[in-house]
């Protein structure tokens, strides 16, 4: 046995004196036992990082979104098929009438037994003569709600109708006020509220119905417009709400356009336009165009005044009720979602996807909202659920002539959750939590001028002092400005953000001249070098907008647009583009019409305010470009940078912003009426 050196021992084997070990013997003895202590010591810490390491819920989060779409899509394929199971059994009901009625007339003739269908051709042939029976006053209310054909139908005739027989539901209109008629009681409806739609069973079917029947979409989008005296926003606001939308936003979305007037023409060239403007959306059933027959209009002076409101007043806004409930009923079978809109807003890229999602949180939160609002301004940017619509379309048709249409939602909405022995303060919570807001706001209201003729603020104050010395034409110009930009700011939503109505663009080197008197600081010079936009005064015959290029530069085409998403009308008119080559004695020249000061023209805006067209290369290094105004504008006249550009090879991909233009009403009432 080998005896170790005791100061060799292992420590574990030392011990203080006394007895007792020393704190040396307390550590491990192999590295198993180490190993399991450094474990020991790092397991709290591998914990902590593991919990705190962010975990992704994308996932999760869209299945409860498709949960929760799926919830309200069964919710409203149920609500279609009680509605057809009442159309169904309310047209049984109207044929066991006719047919109990034709059977008692054919047995009087003694021509039939037992058999009210046996009508043999005696009964017949009297029946014709005499015509068909009278229905109780109820039913033949009921008779005239429904419409002769399917608003899906664009080939089944117009008032193709069987005498006597109750005309096919429209799925486009809502009967689940409807309940089985008995003959002691009358069912309030429609006709209750509108009873100069009374025998006229073509009311609730449109005049004019352009559509390729798409349904089951996510996102229906209800788009009114009416003739406007001073402006119309509509094709722009189509434009920009489409060209806003990603492709598979476009899939499950629709887009009504509503037509609101009864001038046949004026519909038909509406119509047409949009068909013209907007091809592929039409065709691919992205966009609806529809317009009401003119007897769905009560006589105008049938209406009483109300809130003290002049008689004019009182009929556009009676009007523009019934316009949203003949459209929220067109729209309530076609989707989950219904959005309210106006024809002169604008709005942000993505916003079909923000307000779906939107929407769907809520929902999968089992929050019971009545309505969710992407915009502070009226009824603009509203979005319900379709299966809620229909007490909002009864409440629109019963206080049609009473009060406007957005007053009529904060009353609904009042009345469904508010208590009249609690406080204003309790009310405003409940009504909090039905009627959800979502920041920032995804729609702005652009239009200065409304439908309402004369709509605009005053310009001449009559009760103040006497009046100052008179004003020369441009300073009444920009006083009227002034006057109109504090108005609007008071009708947009500051929750939207700032409108960008110009993009930063490169030029290649040029001298620019301009003839049009600038406003402020926004001239020619700085929208060239991507500064901001030209904003000039009233355009005259002979004004020039001029680009001397230094040095001369190869152009491939040229694209100029004019107006703008605030401003659709204001447009370039009867101006044209003209060239004038580095080649002084060109050959091209002798193609094209030229001006006594040599330039060639060769192009021209259109009735839309666009002047586009290509060069051809031979013309070699081009020396000036310019606009010219060949006759006198009502409009100011604004220069934008466009999406396209004037393309310059030679200068390494240098461009001419291709110039947005927009324009300003010339007579002083107005004139500055949009800023």
């Amino acid at each position: 046995m080998v005896r170790v050196p005791r100061r060799y021992a292992p420590v574990a084997t030392r011990a203080r004196p006394g007895g007792r070990p020393s704190a040396a013997m307390g550590c491990p003895r192999s590295r198993r036992q180490l190993a399991f202590c450094l474990a020991m010591l790092l397991l709290p810490f591998s914990l902590i990082v593991l919990l705190n390491q962010p975990v992704d819920t994308r996932l999760e989060r869209t299945l409860v979104q498709q949960l929760a779409e799926l919830r309200q899509r069964v919710q409203h394929a149920e609500m279609t098929n009680r509605e057809r199971r009442k159309d169904v059994m309310v047209l049984n009901r109207q044929l066991d009438t006719y047919g109990a009625a034709a059977g008692e007339r054919a047995q009087g003739d003694g021509c039939g037994s037992g058999h009210s269908w046996a009508v043999k051709a005696p009964a017949q042939q009297r029946q014709e003569e005499e015509g068909p029976p009278v229905l109780p006053p109820s039913q033949q209310q009921l008779a005239q709600l429904a419409p002769p054909h399917d608003l899906n139908d664009t080939t089944t005739p117009r008032g193709r109708t069987v005498p006597g027989a109750l005309p096919a539901a429209v799925s486009g209109v809502p009967l689940t006020h409807l309940q089985e008629i008995n003959s002691d009681m009358e069912v309030p409806g429609l006709l209750t509220y509108l009873p100069h739609l009374l025998g006229r069973p073509d009311a609730l079917t449109p005049a004019l119905h352009v559509s390729q029947g798409r349904r089951d979409v996510t996102v229906v989008m209800g788009l009114p417009t009416v003739k406007r005296e001073v402006q119309n926003y509509l094709i722009s606001t189509l434009k920009n709400l489409i060209d806003s939308m990603s492709e598979s936003e476009r899939l499950e979305t629709l887009i009504v356009v509503f037509i609101a007037e009864t001038d046949a023409e004026y519909c038909s060239r509406t119509a047409q336009e949009i068909q013209d403007k907007f091809p592929a959306e039409v065709k691919s059933g992205l966009v609806d165009i529809i317009s009401p027959s003119a007897e769905y209009y009560p006589p105008r002076d049938s209406l009483r005044r109300t809130l003290d409101d002049p008689l004019e007043r009182v009929q556009w806004r009676t009007k523009q009720n019934l316009d949203f409930a003949f459209l929220m009923m067109y729209c309530r079978p076609r989707g989950v979602f219904y959005v309210q809109l106006e024809d002169d807003i604008m709005t942000k890229p993505g916003y079909v996807t923000k307000m779906k999602e939107f929407a769907l949180q809520k929902i999968s939160e089992k929050k019971d909202w009545l309505l969710l609002d992407f915009c502070q301004l009226g009824f603009i940017g509203k979005l319900f659920k379709t299966v809620d619509l229909l007490p909002l379309i009864h409440f629109l048709v019963m206080f049609n002539n009473d009060k406007p249409s957005d007053w009529l939602l904060l009353n609904l909405v009042h009345t469904k959750v508010c208590r009249f022995d609690k406080s204003a303060k309790k009310c405003k919570e409940e009504k909090d939590k039905v009627w959800l807001h979502y920041k920032p706001s995804l729609f702005q209201h652009i239009g200065t001028h409304s439908s309402l003729k004369g709509k605009v603020q005053k310009l001449k104050d009559r009760s103040g002092p006497a009046a100052p010395p008179p004003l020369s034409a441009s300073e009444q110009l920009l006083h009227l400005r002034m006057l109109q930009r504090r108005s609007r700011a008071r009708e947009t939503d500051k929750q939207f953000g700032k409108v960008q109505m110009f993009k930063a663009h490169s030029n290649p080197p040029a001298r620019v001249v301009c003839d049009i008197k600038p406003h402020k600081q926004y001239t020619l010079e700085r929208a060239y070098r991507g500064e901001t936009y030209f904003w000039g005064l009233l355009p005259q015959p002979g004004d020039h907008l001029e680009f001397h290029l230094t040095p001369p530069a190869t152009l491939t085409g040229f694209m100029f647009q004019s107006g703008n998403v605030e401003h659709p009308s204001d447009r370039f008119y009867n101006t044209t583009v003209e060239i004038v080559p580095a080649l002084a004695e060109h050959e091209l020249l002798k193609r094209y019409k030229t001006t006594s000061d040599g330039y060639a023209i060769i192009g021209q805006f259109d009735d839309q305010g666009v002047a586009a067209g290509s060069l051809d290369p031979t013309w070699g290094p081009i020396r000036s470009l310019r606009l010219a105004v060949q006759a006198e504008s009502d409009n100011w006249v604004i220069l934008n940078s466009p999406e396209e550009e004037l393309v310059t090879p030679e200068l390494g991909g240098a461009a001419i912003p291709l110039l947005n233009c927009a324009s300003r009403p010339a007579p002083l009432e107005q004139c500055l009426a949009r800023q």
